[in-house]
């Protein structure tokens, strides 16, 4: 009898942990069309963080744009997103593949920011001294020097006419 009582609280234990905490949704995303959406909001997100003002001056907002790009509506992303995030391993999963994504892609601008780098380098040395030390002198040349005293003064009278 204890046997039986032990089996049959094993066999409800392991049935009740299969249960699924979120339903499926009605419009299920494919999990690569979700990686791809996922990557395109973390660049996005990367961008309001490195330069937030950037996306301030768009007239509507990216967030939109990325999920109409994917033809996909906010309530959908958000029923999918919840229901991959659910299962743990899965979800882990998709955002290595994102990192992944991300890796590469500063790899590769690092390289260019390099070669850039070079190239400014080399024009840099293959230009005569000559014309390094005439531009010098004619930036030097062009700046008016301003005496500071003089701004104060000028304010001052200003705001003497003024009153």
């Amino acid at each position: 009898m204890k046997n039986f009582v032990v089996i049959v609280l094993v066999l409800f234990l392991s049935i009740s942990c299969k249960k699924e905490l979120v339903k499926e949704p009605a419009k299920l995303i494919e999990k690569e069309k979700m990686i791809d959406i996922m990557y395109d909001l973390s660049l996005l997100e990367a961008m309001r963080y490195q330069k937030p003002l950037s996306l301030d001056s768009i007239e509507s907002d990216p967030r939109k744009f990325i999920l109409r790009k994917y033809k996909v509506d906010s309530l959908q992303f958000a029923q999918n997103n919840m229901y991959y995030a659910s299962d743990y391993e899965t979800y882990k999963d998709m955002f290595d593949e994102v990192n992944k994504r991300i890796a590469v892609d500063q790899r590769a601008a690092d390289s260019l920011a390099k070669i850039d780098e070079k190239k400014a380098a080399k024009a840099n040395k293959n230009k005569p001294k000559e014309l390094k030390e005439v531009s010098k002198d004619s930036v030097r040349k062009n700046i008016p020097k301003i005496n500071i005293d003089s701004i104060k003064m000028e304010q001052m009278k200003h705001r003497k006419q003024i009153r």
